[in-house]
């Protein structure tokens, strides 16, 4: 795979790592504007990876390297950027901080061993920074803190450290400590070298690391006045990061670089391998379990696209990480889905096939450096692997696996689009479907009963990247549409209608007359229809083609242009004539007879109710209520979710729900979430259906 033009070039660094045990991969995570790729920045200068660090404002920054994100100024993408550190691979992944673009954020912790939460120290601990505290913590994900921005005006490094250790627990404890100058932070210093200054820190660290590395002959040495070799606290402090029970933090400033070379010398020495790191489960296509992965580059190869993309230059590029085995240039290697039979919270298409690899590179942002081969435990990017999508595994031809998929938030933001041109509708379902394959957040919608293609996203940002990347990416130009809930009519009351279709034009005409009565049924009775037709007023054959035009009728509505459910439809009467009476006379009269009907009573729109179940912190649950009945939601009830965080059980109508995605993170500050099924259909308020506009069919 060849270099593309532009980026910032890795300055000669050989990125290929021997073995795993000197590979660590790094997730960077954390807020929006807390500094996680400037921090990326200063550390490949640190590391001698680049000259000098670029800067997000003006676009020179090795990981934001898409126009969108130069243009907002904040990262969409998840980006790799790899570095070499006293002999050991570093993998940098930086991932956006924007609730919209989460699903980058679970691929880079599918790609990662360790998360690296990024906080700004001028600013407030969110509660989503909260929330993905709590789902690395539920899968075992080993966590490190880093503050950032020291220099900023409102700085409050002990303040925001205190919040740090609040929300995320008491083996939260720095390791290095700034050290001020006049306002200024002029260095850090190493709470594991005995300095006489923080003796309280000191003891607090060292106390936390020997207790969560389990070492009890360690910590009866220690409690009885030992003192305790650097080397050894510097090894337990590996065992309790990697047990994910212990969260070293370290301040940094970016700007000056102040606090980087420590921190890269705790990634080498306190963060774990992915020998360390336990493996997602592997399975056979069949869906028996398989042997557990154990990270050898001798072993079968298993590998997962954590991240498909497509380039102007190269064409197609999975981004893969390598769980078991090594992977080489033009190795043929087997492709499988997620296997829904067996993955049942799986929504990935199931697909199972062979395909050659290509040529393999390590991405450094933008810039794809040649691969000779890429070990168990490394990150590499592969070009032109047409079949694979992201969520994939990839195996031996003769050995298939396939990886439990990760868990991805379900898009709950409707956009409802239509093409510009026609050249645009031409090429708009391939692009979609490579959208799709891409993006595991986006789930495309043709709906048969709205007529809409819809497009479900994480929000308006997530959608406006999207609608720019097809004209970007694919030149195909859509427009966007309100969109519409799909509703349902039904009768009020006993309807009574004449349909009467005679056109007498030379020769045979059509001559159709029938009378219907028409009655609601209970709410999933669905229809039915009674023949009552005495003395052959209506000829046997023909009955049949009145019901044909009832039901072609009540699949387009007669109030709104929605389908007609729950009724029933009564034959009672009709005319005919020996020449001009027909099948299509009678379809006609069946459909005017039922429009009459619904003339002579109410007409009801049904809307459908969604239970939904919104989590929310417990500081959260009055203000989310009451938004619910604002929203004629019906409350269920109320559990809780461990310490902090409630469940609100509520039916809500779907036209209610369309902005719930965005409304919720605006009102929660980004830690609401809900998940959504279909309930039931009920009656719309009447002055709700008022503003309900006719469909356009």
């Amino acid at each position: 795979m060849a270099e593309k033009a532009g980026g910032r070039r890795p300055a000669g660094q050989d990125l290929g790592a021997g073995s795993p045990d000197r590979i660590r991969n790094v997730v960077l995570v954390g807020p929006g504007g807390s500094g996680k790729t400037t921090l990326v920045e200063t550390l490949l200068a640190c590391a001698g990876a680049i000259p000098r660090a670029g800067s997000v404002r003006d676009g020179t920054t090795v990981c934001d390297f898409e126009d969108s994100e130069h243009a907002h100024e904040r990262s969409i993408s998840l980006a790799i950027a790899p570095v070499v550190h006293r002999g050991t691979k570093i993998n940098f992944v930086d991932t956006p901080g924007y609730g919209d673009f989460v699903g980058e954020v679970r691929a880079g912790l599918r790609a990662a061993d360790c998360a690296l939460f990024v906080i700004a120290a001028n600013d407030a601990l969110d509660d989503a920074t909260a929330a993905l505290w709590r789902e690395c913590a539920e899968v075992g994900m080993p966590r490190a803190v880093v503050i950032t921005k020291l220099d900023q005006a409102r700085a409050d490094y002990d303040g925001v450290l205190a919040a740090a250790q609040a929300a995320f627990g008491d083996k939260v404890l720095p390791l290095y400590v700034p050290v001020r100058d006049g306002g200024a932070v002029t260095g850090v210093i190493d709470l594991l070298v005995e300095d006489g200054e923080h003796d309280d820190l000191r003891g607090a660290l060292i106390e936390g690391i020997i207790e969560e590395s389990e070492d009890e002959t360690l910590m009866d040495r220690y409690l009885g006045g030992e003192e305790i070799a650097h080397e050894t606290l510097t090894e337990d402090l590996e065992k309790a990061v990697a047990r994910a029970s212990f969260h070293p933090v370290v301040p940094v400033c970016s700007v000056t670089g102040v606090g980087c070379a420590e921190l890269l010398d705790l990634a080498v020495d306190g963060f774990p391998s992915p020998l360390e790191h336990p493996s997602p489960e592997v399975f056979t296509p069949a869906g028996a379990v398989a042997a557990a992965i154990t990270g050898d580059p001798a072993g079968p190869l298993v590998a997962e696209v954590v991240k498909t993309t497509s380039d102007q230059y190269v064409g197609r590029v999975s981004l893969v990480r390598v769980f078991s085995g090594t992977l080489t240039p033009d190795a043929p290697v087997h492709v499988s889905g997620h296997f829904t039979s067996f993955f049942a919270d799986s929504t990935h298409e199931d697909h199972d096939e062979d395909e050659k690899v290509g040529s393999l590179a390590y991405p450094f942002g933008r810039q794809m450096v040649a691969a000779d081969r890429v070990v168990a435990g490394d990150l590499c990017a592969i070009g032109k692997l047409s079949r694979a999508e992201t969520g994939d595994t990839l195996s031996a031809v003769d050995d298939p696996r396939v990886l439990r998929p990760w868990s991805m938030p379900e898009p709950l933001l409707p956009v409802a689009i239509v093409a510009r041109s026609k050249q645009d509708e031409d090429k708009l379902s391939q692009a979609l479907a490579r959208l799709a394959a891409e993006d595991p957040t986006v789930r495309v919608e043709n709906n048969p009963e709205t007529h809409q293609l819809v497009l479900w996203t994480m929000g308006e940002a997530h959608a406006d990247v999207l609608i720019a990347r097809l004209a970007d990416r694919y030149s195909v130009h859509v427009d966007t549409q309100p969109f519409l809930v799909s509703l349902r009519e039904t009768f009020g009351g006993l309807g009574k209608g004449l349909g009467r279709h005679v056109k007498q034009s030379g020769g045979h005409g059509q001559y159709a007359v029938c009378h219907v009565e028409v009655e609601p049924l209970p709410e999933g009775a669905g229809f039915e229809f009674v023949d009552k037709v005495v003395g052959g007023s209506v000829p046997r054959q023909f009955i049949p083609s009145v019901e044909k035009g009832v039901r072609a009728q009540m699949e387009r509505g007669v109030r709104a242009g929605y389908p007609m459910v729950d009724l029933r439809v009564t034959l009672t009467d009709g005319k005919a004539h020996a020449v001009d009476s027909s099948d299509m006379a009678f379809q006609m009269a069946g459909s005017l007879a039922l429009r009459e009907a619904a003339s002579s009573t109410t007409v009801t729109l049904l809307e459908p109710y969604d239970v939904v179940a919104v989590v929310v912190p417990d500081e959260h649950i009055g203000p989310t209520m009451s938004d619910l009945s604002a929203r004629r939601a019906r409350l269920l009830g109320t559990d809780k979710v461990g310490d902090d965080r409630t469940v609100i059980n509520a039916e809500v109508p779907q036209t209610e729900l369309v902005r719930y995605a965005v409304d919720l993170r605006s009102a929660t500050h980004g830690a609401g979430a809900f998940t959504r099924s279909f309930g039931h259909y009920e009656p719309m308020p009447e002055d709700v259906a008022a503003t309900v506009a006719r469909r356009d069919r």
